[in-house]
């Protein structure tokens, strides 16, 4: 687990990572975050973080880190001979401020709004910290957001329709659907 990549590290290298883009090589940003438990049936993080593809840069937040695979980190590898790894650490839940300030930092860079970016954004939703960071994400206009892959018991179908409907909020469901729908996308999805 290599950790220490926080906005002002990231944001550091942002000329090498935008001639990536620009290259090519950078085909996408994921960010997999929030807080997660280990029962079976929540391996839609790793099972996504393995399909990947090899042009993907993933940035792991809180306890979704754990569940991106080391076979996935291993098969990402490097950004080109940067020496830059496809999977940074920005840290822990509480550290989503440096999410947000390298998201900014990116759509200045690249003269976009966020939501212009090639940025996916997948959160685990098990406990009150992620819904604190999906609020952030929320309040910056950040759409579409995936979470699950199971929602809290708070979550009626109700305010599931809300969340849908006003914010463009998607559940997780099947990896390989949402993985091309995400990889298909232009900007933000």
């Amino acid at each position: 687990q290599m950790v220490g990549f926080g906005h002002d590290v990231v944001l550091g290298a942002a000329e090498t990572v935008l001639k990536g883009v620009e290259a090519g090589a950078i085909s996408r940003f994921f960010l997999i975050g929030g807080c997660d438990g280990d029962a079976a049936q929540r391996n839609y993080f790793s099972d996504l973080s393995e399909k990947l593809p090899e042009t993907s840069v993933v940035l792991t937040l809180g306890c979704g880190k754990f569940r991106v695979s080391d076979q996935a980190r291993a098969r990402l590898g490097l950004i080109g001979d940067t020496g830059i790894p496809r999977v940074l650490d920005v840290g822990q839940c509480n550290d989503s401020y440096s999410a947000v300030r390298i998201a900014m930092g990116l759509a200045d860079a690249l003269k976009c709004k966020i939501s212009d970016l090639p940025l996916s954004i997948v959160l685990s939703w098990y406990e009150q910290k992620a819904i604190a960071v999906l609020l952030t994400c929320l309040h910056l206009g950040l759409k579409p957001i995936r979470v699950g892959p199971t929602l809290p018991a708070f979550v009626t179908e109700d305010v599931l329709q809300v969340l849908v409907k006003e914010f463009g909020i998607k559940v997780c469901s099947d990896v390989e659907a949402d993985l091309k729908e995400m990889t298909e996308a232009k900007a933000a999805s």
